[in-house]
């Protein structure tokens, strides 16, 4: 099959439906086929449907080359050959999602530059090799939703490499080992670990985003420690046999947004503290025995949005005002001892209740009267002007983006042609993952941009451009791009969308050197003032708002970045390019117009990472990492890429290009700037020139490390972190407004 290639690189065959006389249940034939291939540096076949057992000849296809093999998402059984150790050049091994069984081959940890280890979602057993902490390069460890026993091994502790250790939904037993440590991400909950929390866990700090020890038999208590894990932005202790207080020293961990405690045998009152940390999104304290009143201060929370307190001992009066305000009586039920003004609570003082419902009544009968009133004098003026204005047989019922009265509402592809003159060289300005873009003048001298389809597999091209067409047809944004006409016959298929003079928000960051060999534009050729900067991320994020949450159905752009915005004639930010570079799922069978926006577990349909993952959704440096862990298109998804963009806009940094020369994420790259402003005004690119900024630069400053903020909010590892679109259009309009009235006011104070 590929005997024939020896100088085949890489071999994606991934997300395809094959099928064989046999099922496809026999491999040995495909991978003999491959051990002529010595310069094979990936293999993936994941999701296509391949089952049988993965033969042991694996072992001999490139072994001195092979660096990632990905057969994760099909149907493959048995056990994992231990032949897969003589990979020796081996990175990254990924076979989730199968029905592996049997134990792990400690072999297939020989590989010495081993980084990535998945093998989640199979039915595995036995315990985890004694020598897995033994590969000093791994970086991830995913073991998960296996039938895994045995104790966690002691190798695993004081690697300051592991980023990632992903152990939940096994059997594991025994305690906690000292010493266990990740920077990213340590995850072991449902299983049966006991003993206490050790707290060389909390001393470490080292946990930058997420520690879950949720649903084990761990007790003692809360580590008085864990204020020193300033770093730590999720903490779920939920579902133990945990006892005693909460500590106050749970204030030091100022990242926090996320706390779940439930389901333990906490008491005492709940830390006034816990109400201060400045980022908290979630607590969950539910099913303990605490006792006391609710501190004040998580009333006064600015970023909670939601709380469960039910069924401990509280007491006291709950106002249903600020961060209280958007919660039911569902968050406090099985407390006797609270009353307060929200719904469906006990009332703590009758007499007043019965006064302000009668207030209540008073005000509700005004408002009715008056909104009768406002609606009969509306019907009057309507009902004159109906008798005195003809309507214009000209107008469609439709919108006036209607297809049918848009200036050019057909076209043909001899027009098409004769405006790019002939589709040249000379015409194309663009190139996309379906089609290529060229500039056109239509007959009336209307500059146009033709997307032309690129011939190639017709199902996909043609329900790609059925989306595309039925998605722009449907929305109406400012900041979105509108399709003026179409083309689509059976041989070919293009859209016709309007020319962007100013080219690219990507042109614009990263200007191209000029022709004929030209001297470079210097650096601060790059560089954007803040209000414009404002005013193009205020546009995109007002876009990505309209798709998320107003337009008539909900889109998922899945490839938000700075090449797919475009600019106009007043360097107003368009967004473009969704529907048809990359695929949107929907939900056919129920609605052919609804855009899939299902946030499925991680484990429901598993792809590979790295460069297969850019045959999917997004670029990459925007790809958000739960792609990489199988999770569907979502809207979360989007913000992760506009929280890129915006560092980007801002640092003049691709995010590709911070990970080639450091090894970090541009998200981590700019996280730890922040710490430091000196760091912060080195980082950023902007213009300090007082012909194009109206602000000082101490105030230029201030926004742009609210802006920088903003981007690392975004941009978060878990999605359930991230802002909404609109949360953050509103941010950077607060931002712009707030920008322009303190720069008015200084200049108001300078002068007098």
């Amino acid at each position: 099959m590929f005997g024939s290639m020896p100088s085949l690189v890489f071999l994606y065959l991934s997300h395809n439906h094959f099928s064989s006389s046999d099922g496809n249940t026999n491999l040995v034939p495909f991978f003999s086929s491959l051990v002529n291939c010595t310069g094979l540096l990936e293999l993936g076949v994941a999701s296509a449907g391949v089952g049988g057992e993965i033969p042991a000849i694996i072992g001999n296809v490139s072994s001195a080359n092979l660096s990632s093999l990905f057969l994760s998402g099909n149907e493959i059984a048995g056990k994992i050959p231990p032949a897969i150790g003589n990979l020796l050049n081996l990175t990254e091994l990924c076979l989730f999602g199968n029905m592996l069984e049997g134990p792990i081959p400690p072999e297939i940890l020989r590989p010495p530059r081993l980084a990535l280890l998945d093998l989640s979602n199979n039915r595995i057993v036995g315990e985890i090799p004694r020598s897995v902490g033994e590969s000093r390069r791994l970086e991830t460890i995913n073991l998960s939703q296996n039938k895994l026993q045995g104790t966690l091994p002691e190798s695993l502790t004081n690697r300051t490499q592991l980023d990632h250790l992903v152990l939940h939904h096994n059997m594991l037993s025994g305690t906690i080992p000292p010493g266990l440590n990740c920077s990213l991400m340590l995850d072991l909950s449902y299983n049966k670990l006991t003993g206490q929390i050790p707290s060389e866990i909390t001393v470490l700090g080292n946990f930058h985003v997420y520690l879950d020890l949720s649903n084990n038999l761990l007790d003692g208590h809360v580590p008085l420690q864990i204020g020193n894990m300033e770093m730590t932005e999720a903490l779920d202790l939920s579902m133990n046999n945990l006892s005693g207080a909460i500590p106050a020293t749970i204030a030091g961990c100022v990242a926090l947004e996320y706390i779940n405690l439930s389901g333990n045998s906490l008491q005492g009152s709940l830390p006034t503290s816990i109400g201060k940390l400045p980022n908290l999104h979630v607590l969950d304290v539910s099913s303990n025995g605490l006792t006391g009143v609710l501190p004040p201060s998580l009333r006064a929370s600015p970023e909670l949005r939601y709380a469960n307190f039910s069924y401990n001992k509280f007491s006291g009066e709950v106002s249903g005002e600020g961060a209280f305000a958007n919660l039911t009586d569902d968050s406090f039920v099985g407390n006797p001892g609270l009353c307060g003004t929200i719904a469906g609570m006990a009332r703590c003082d009758r007499r007043r209740h019965v006064r302000r419902c009668l207030l209540l009544c008073i005000v509700i009968v005004a408002v009715a009267v008056a909104v009768v009133a406002g609606v009969s004098a509306m019907a009057l003026t309507w009902l004159k002007k109906l008798t005195t204005t003809s309507v214009s047989p000209h107008l469609s019922s439709g919108g006036a983006m209607d297809e049918r009265n848009s200036e050019h509402p057909r076209i043909s592809h001899r027009e098409l042609a004769d405006a790019t003159g002939g589709f040249s060289e000379a015409s194309l300005i663009g190139k996309g993952g379906y089609g290529d873009v060229y500039r056109g003048v239509l007959h009336g001298g209307t500059v146009v941009a033709v997307k032309v389809l690129r011939a190639g597999d017709d199902v996909v091209v043609a329900g790609s451009f059925e989306r595309e067409c039925r998605v722009l047809r449907s929305i109406r944004h400012r900041n979105l791009i509108r399709v003026v006409t179409a083309c689509s016959t059976p041989e070919f298929k293009a859209v016709v969308l309007p020319f962007m003079a100013n080219g690219s928000l990507d042109g614009l960051i990263h200007p191209p050197p000029p022709p004929h060999g030209g001297k470079p534009a210097a650096k601060a050729h790059r560089r954007l003032d803040l209000e414009l900067l404002l005013t193009i991320a205020g546009n995109v994020a007002d876009g990505m708002a309209y798709l998320h949450h107003h337009a008539p159905f909900r889109v998922v752009h899945c490839d938000l970045k700075p090449s797919n915005v475009l600019l106009d004639d007043d360097m107003t930010a368009i967004v473009s390019d969704f529907g048809v570079s990359k695929v949107v799922a929907q939900q056919e069978a129920k609605d052919p117009d609804a855009i899939d926006d299902d946030d499925d577990d991680a484990s429901s349909t598993p792809h590979p990472r790295s460069s297969i993952t850019r045959l999917l959704q997004g670029s990459v440096g925007y790809i958000a990492p739960e792609y990489g862990l199988g999770r569907k298109p979502s809207t979360q998804g989007d913000v992760y890429s506009f929280g890129v963009l915006l560092m980007e806009m801002i640092t003049g940094k691709r995010p590709t290009e911070v990970i080639a020369k450091g090894g970090h994420s541009l998200h981590e790259w700019v996280k730890r700037r922040l710490s430091s402003d000196d760091d912060v005004v080195a980082a950023v690119e902007l213009s300090s020139s007082t012909a194009t900024s109206v602000m000082t630069p101490r105030h230029e400053t201030r926004v742009v490390v609210e802006l920088l903020e903003l981007g690392v909010a975004c941009s978060r590892i878990v999605p359930a972190m991230r802002p909404t679109m609109d949360d953050v259009a509103q941010e950077i309009a607060r931002l712009k407004d707030g920008a322009w009235r303190k720069c008015c006011c200084e200049d108001d104070n300078d002068h007098s």
